[in-house]
């Protein structure tokens, strides 16, 4: 197996792994919100004068599956578009493994980027993100990217291949374009140009960003990166972006004479579904600013009455969920409203959500269908229906399509723990539907 030794170990970040894990655990915040993100930019120079952007921004993301990270051509070795697909990396901190079956997904709808592990000798720009991936997670993996200059066209079409390969793999991935953005020239001007770079990220606009970098002469080395990271977030859906920090090295140096400017970038994984928007812009509203939102009832589906559950999951793990088992609401949107603030501030089982952790939440809206009775446990199904077990005035609900509960048998014991009904008790039984949105 291919090993890839560091290439500037020593030099743009500590050498041995006592001081890196040192070094690195002064510029990340670990308290940070999480998000889930499609990908970030991220700056690539020495930790001493980037490192703080860098850290800002990685600790703002949710780590998945694997990173497929993006640097440019620096050394000019290799194919100018090249992917490195099998092998270690190795830093002071331990080894990156390459994810390979996902890299093979990427190679396969390519016919721009080329297997070649010439072009990552001593290529520095991927090498300096691992030991702050390596930090949140020691046994992340990776697919390296090294891109050269193009034209939108190109870069879009490696996009594509990055978002099919994730899709086909089911993998959850994260895009790290990595490089910095004006090189040595006055403070002043590598911030107006900087400035006109970064509005055109955060638009999520390709062919602006390189318009820019071309006619206002930003020595932006991450314009390739970025111009893929912005072209895949598009394909996914992606709308907005958000700087997480800008720093120059003069403000490490006191030099302004002639500083590297340094940009943070994250790429949020947007809703899928106007109903899960409506949950999330209802949990901000009320946490942020104490307001109910009103919703703008606009489709059928809103407009129509059911029993509705909003659930709210942080780094993975549900964070609230509180719903309704029939409408107490005038339409799904309203109730939407309601089980969402519910959600976030009224779940016995969690302190109310704060603001700091909005960034972090992911939401999931169950739709019910009325709930029909049925004979007995023969006409249920965990991953289709839903389950009431009621006796007397207790009822206990589960939702269809739970991680871990795979048997009718399990749906029933845990409802009638929900509503204290005991195993031997005689119960009435309720199956329902729902649609998920999320």
């Amino acid at each position: 197996m291919t090993l890839r030794e560091p290439a500037v170990a020593g030099a743009f970040y500590p050498g041995t792994a006592a001081a890196l894990r040192e070094m690195i655990s002064g510029l990340v915040d670990e308290a940070a919100p999480r998000v889930a993100a499609i990908g970030a930019l991220v700056p690539h120079a020495g930790y001493v004068y980037s490192g703080r952007v860098a850290g800002a921004t990685i600790s703002r993301l949710r780590f998945g599956d694997s990173f497929v990270v993006m640097g440019p051509s620096h050394t000019g070795l290799g194919a100018p578009f090249s992917l490195m697909a099998a092998g270690i990396w190795r830093t002071p901190l331990g080894d990156v493994e390459i994810d390979t079956e996902l890299a093979a997904a990427i190679l396969e709808r390519s016919d721009v980027l080329r297997d070649d592990d010439l072009a990552h000798l001593r290529e520095h720009a991927v090498e300096v993100q691992l030991p702050f991936l390596q930090y949140f997670r020691p046994d992340v993996r990776i697919v390296p990217l090294v891109l050269s200059h193009a034209e939108v066209p190109t870069y879009r079409r490696i996009a594509s291949a990055l978002v099919g390969a994730i899709e086909a793999t089911g993998r959850s991935v994260t895009l790290l374009a990595s490089g910095d953005m004006t090189h040595y020239e006055p403070r002043e001007t590598a911030e107006r140009k900087d400035r006109q770079g970064i509005e055109a990220i955060l638009a999520l606009d390709d062919e602006e960003l390189l318009r820019r970098v071309r006619t206002l002469g930003i020595s932006m080395c991450a314009y390739g990166p970025a111009a893929v990271l912005i072209a895949a977030a598009r394909q996914a859906g992606a709308t907005r972006a958000e700087l997480v920090g800008y720093a120059t090295s003069g403000d490490v140096t006191g030099d302004y004479s002639a500083v590297v400017g340094y940009a943070g970038i994250i790429v949020r994984k947007p809703p899928q579904t106007e109903i899960a928007r409506l949950a999330r812009d209802a949990v901000e509203a009320f946490v942020l600013r104490g307001e109910r939102l009103q919703p703008v009832v606009t489709s059928p589906e809103m407009q129509a009455r059911a029993g509705v559950f909003v659930s709210l999951h942080k780094n993975g793990s549900l964070r609230g969920c509180i719903g309704t088992f029939e409408p107490q609401e005038a339409s799904v949107a309203e109730e939407i409203v309601a089980n969402a603030i519910s959600s976030a501030t009224h779940d016995p089982r969690f302190l109310p959500v704060r603001p700091d952790e909005l960034g972090a939440l992911e939401y999931s809206v169950d739709v019910l269908t009325p709930p029909e009775p049925v004979d007995g446990p023969e006409a249920l199904d965990p991953k289709r229906y839903g389950v009431i077990v009621e006796s007397g005035w207790r009822r206990g609900l589960l939702l269809p399509d739970l991680e871990g509960v795979n048997t009718v048998k399990e749906q029933l014991e845990i409802c009638r723990q929900k509503a204290g009904i005991g195993p031997d008790e005689p119960v009435r039984l309720y199956r329902f539907e729902v649609k998920r949105y999320r």
